[in-house]
């Protein structure tokens, strides 16, 4: 018997959780969203650690979500800039505060269209199906590249 996981498929939560899966990478990320880029810009509007800032920020940029980008020569001076897969977690981060919307208490900012000036409703939908999640039964599982299946 195979005890080992490398011969399983990794859930995609769990794998994704590892790059962002702690409450101030996610806020980093919702800050960088908001054109913040600069190391002093998140820990004043965070409020966290310069330690604590460093380690995510390092961990931001391995895990691809973040580049640096040298902003100032003398004294040499860093800014931290969304990545494509940085830039692809806006979803996301929407999603989590539609759900907070509805599940959390308290008087919740919410994302608002700048074009039209109305509040953001976002749900999820399989762009295969077009049907919304959750609204059809679902598993997990391994779909081969190449298989339409």
């Amino acid at each position: 018997m195979n005890t080992s996981n490398e011969s399983l498929p990794q859930c995609p939560v769990a794998r994704g959780l590892t790059s962002v899966g702690d409450t101030w990478s996610i806020l980093i990320l919702r800050d960088a969203h908001e054109g913040l880029t600069r190391f002093d810009q998140f820990r004043k509007s965070l409020g966290i650690a310069p330690t604590i800032l460093t380690r995510r920020l390092a961990s931001l940029t391995k895990d691809g979500l973040l580049e640096k980008h040298l902003y100032s020569e003398r004294p040499p001076r860093e800014e931290y800039v969304l990545t494509e897969a940085g830039r692809d977690f806006l979803p996301v981060l929407i999603m989590i505060g539609a759900w907070a919307q509805r599940n959390c208490d308290g008087n919740l900012a919410r994302y608002i269209d700048v074009e039209t000036g109305r509040e953001i409703e976002p749900i999820g939908i399989d762009a295969v199906t077009g049907a919304k999640l959750g609204s059809r039964p679902m598993r997990m599982g391994l779909v081969r590249k190449g298989d339409d299946t």
